[in-house]
């Protein structure tokens, strides 16, 4: 059981990856719960993110085609305090946080990198790719199971397993 807020558009640099366990279920088990809690009520979950230890944070990134904003963080943050008091998933206090994906959002799945296709990106990989872990270009698409970038008019596909963080560069 946790200690909940909610928080509207926000940038977070921290995130839990990987098939880890977090506490009594699986990484895909959490979220899987999740994206059906949150599609029910109409939006989509973009990221989560889990933070253990003394100040343990659970943070889940939320998103509609019509945008986010605070109304719908706390519609959010109450249903799924909700679920995860009854299914206490976790097994230890923790605090929820519900945000935006902000405007340098994370790209995570398949059909992130299809819908914000023609974006600057910030694409660090988990290994070297022609010498290079960091990229920064045009977001062409994603051809299953890779991404494909253009940088000075050359294409680069970058398997999507070895993406270790993606990020849309905001326009201001």
């Amino acid at each position: 059981m946790g200690q909940f807020v909610a928080v509207a558009a926000d940038e977070h640099e921290f995130w839990f990856a990987g098939a880890i366990d977090v506490g009594q279920v699986s990484r895909e088990q959490l979220i899987g719960m999740l994206e059906s809690a949150i599609g029910q009520l109409g939006y989509e979950l973009t990221d989560l993110e889990l933070h253990t230890g003394a100040n343990a944070m659970l943070r889940l990134f939320i998103d509609s085609p019509e945008g986010i904003k605070l109304e719908d963080c706390e519609k959010v943050s109450r249903q799924v305090s909700a679920l995860l008091d009854v299914e206490d998933p976790l097994g230890y206090e923790y605090t929820l946080e519900v945000l935006s994906p902000g405007l340098n959002r994370r790209l995570v799945k398949p059909a992130h990198f299809e819908r914000f296709a023609g974006e600057r990106v910030k694409v660090k990989l988990k290994r070297l790719l022609e010498g290079r872990r960091n990229f920064t270009a045009e977001l062409i698409g994603y051809l299953e199971p890779n991404v494909l970038l253009r940088e000075d008019q050359s294409d680069i596909l970058v398997p999507l397993q070895e993406i270790d963080t993606a990020r849309i560069v905001p326009k201001y």
